[in-house]
């Protein structure tokens, strides 16, 4: 076989593929969850005509806009890379998720397109009750996408309702492939990551303009907001990512036992290994730190049950054990911060000293890319553990990649890396500036927005910058 530096095609595709979708999982998953916070704010607006619930809802479209921006440019890249790096994928089993995908763009793309101008534009231009129903649409849409790009990832993991002829599979029943066996547990558990999320951005943000005594109404709305939603959402979490376990258990043993570091099944109770350094070779953990019968109280919520270990699967069905163990726990680590987070910040609002604790909110501001984090270990466990499926006992990954050499893969992943650095860099760097400048709660009115498109490029009157220029230009 044909390798560059000792990297295969397979390989560098799918380290290709890992990297362009580790940058555009974050940002849909950012929209959906800030989409809904907007309406939010805007129906409570609404219900209350307070000024600054208006100033947040504008303040967070700004920064809505520029994620979604990067979502759609991100997800495009990965289309392309369908074709050129997995066209056997796209030959074998496309009859069956293509439709998936083209059902995303005819419902919930457009429904997105069709308000997102409203909801961007529309704030001068419309009722208020036209503009809230925008907003809301528009986080529909997003919700929507994730529905139908979850479908498609679920059904790769669980194949559901269809038939093979021919070495190309079929579909001959819809229900059965759209609500696939995993489907209601991934499509759940990444909604609600998907919202906290944001909330964590959100909270973070709120923590950083109350320690510098700025925006305060503003900020105390986004700690309560924030706050709120991971004190309930981050248990419903673990309640949930506790019934996907179980059903991970049922369809992708092999996954589960590479999650648990779990080599051989003994028939009894199986203990929860805490820590531990993987040995495949070996099969067996060096410098293992366990709980006794945890293991089979989670995954089996029983005392004593068990369940299969790596060893009592085939060498070539197992799935790479290091990356998958890790990033399950990073993932956990994060959920159990993002839990006591919630609690200890509700706790205080419930006492009133959320503005006195700064050593709560000294690290809260720092704490906006952990649920970003969260979500690409999360996606690492569920893809890495699908190995050696890309398909599960319909395709492996090796006879999905395209006819190309490892060169020619090495050298489009470079150009990748270095695009992504550029584009994805300034996006990031822009949306930081827009938070650090706040909300601006003298947003230009009626008069100063003429109903020209391009009229949404004009200078913001608020920015400093150019409110320096126009001096500048007056003086000359």
């Amino acid at each position: 076989m044909d390798t560059v530096f000792g990297l295969d095609t397979v390989l560098l595709s799918r380290v290709q593929f890992g990297f362009t979708i580790a940058f555009h999982i974050v940002f849909p998953a950012f929209t959906i969850g800030l989409s809904a916070f907007i309406a939010t704010l805007e129906v409570l607006w609404l219900r209350s005509k307070a000024p600054h619930l208006h100033t947040l809802a504008r303040f967070w479209t700004k920064v809505f806009a520029v994620s979604f921006a990067m979502g759609v440019v991100s997800g495009i890249v990965l289309e392309y890379q369908l074709g050129t790096n997995w066209a056997r994928f796209g030959a074998i089993i496309g009859n069956t998720l293509a439709p998936l995908f083209a059902y995303e763009v005819l419902t919930a793309f457009f429904l997105e397109a069709s308000f997102l101008g409203a909801m961007l534009f529309g704030w001068n231009r419309f009722p208020p009750w036209l503009h809230v129903t925008s907003s809301i649409l528009v986080a529909l849409g997003t919700a929507l996408s994730g529905f139908w790009i979850l479908a498609a990832n679920s059904w790769m993991h669980t194949p559901a309702g269809f038939a093979i002829q021919d070495g190309i599979t079929y579909p001959v029943d819809w229900v059965k492939v759209i609500f696939n066996p995993s489907f209601p547990y991934r499509f759940a558990h990444m909604m609600t990551a998907a919202y906290l999320t944001t909330s964590l951005v959100v909270a973070a943000a709120g923590a950083r303009y109350l320690l510098v005594g700025r925006h305060e109404a503003e900020a105390r709305t986004m700690l309560k907001m924030g706050l709120g939603m991971l004190a309930i959402l981050a248990p419903v979490q673990a309640f949930i990512g506790d019934l996907h376990g179980l059903n991970t258990l049922e369809h992708q043993p092999a996954k589960v036992a590479a999650i648990e570091a779990h080599w051989k099944d003994e028939g009894h109770a199986v203990p929860l290994v805490l820590f531990a350094w993987p040995d495949p070779k070996n099969e067996r953990n060096d410098f293992e730190i366990a709980v006794p019968q945890l293991g089979s109280i989670i995954l089996t919520h029983t005392w004593a049950g068990s369940f299969k270990g790596l060893s009592d699967f085939p060498r070539d069905e197992r799935p790479p054990v290091a990356p998958v163990f890790f990033s399950f726990r990073a993932m956990v680590g994060i959920g159990l911060l993002m839990i006591a987070t919630g609690w200890i910040g509700v706790w205080l609002l419930w006492r009133q000293r959320i503005a006195q604790a700064r050593w709560f909110l000294r690290p809260l501001q720092h704490a906006w890319p952990l649920g970003f984090a969260a979500i690409i270990f999360g996606w690492m466990v569920t893809e890495i553990g699908r190995q050696p499926w890309i398909a599960h006992g319909v395709l492996r990954t090796a006879d999905a990649v395209s006819p190309v050499t490892p060169h020619q893969v090495l050298v489009s992943l470079a150009l990748f890396v270095l695009v992504y650095g550029v584009v994805f860099g300034i996006g990031i760097w822009y949306i930081q500036r827009m938070i650090r400048k706040g909300p601006q709660p003298h947003e230009p009115g009626p008069e100063t927005l003429p109903n020209r498109p391009l009229a949404g490029g004009r200078p913001d009157p608020t920015d400093d910058d150019s409110a320096t220029a126009r001096k500048g230009a007056v003086a000359t």
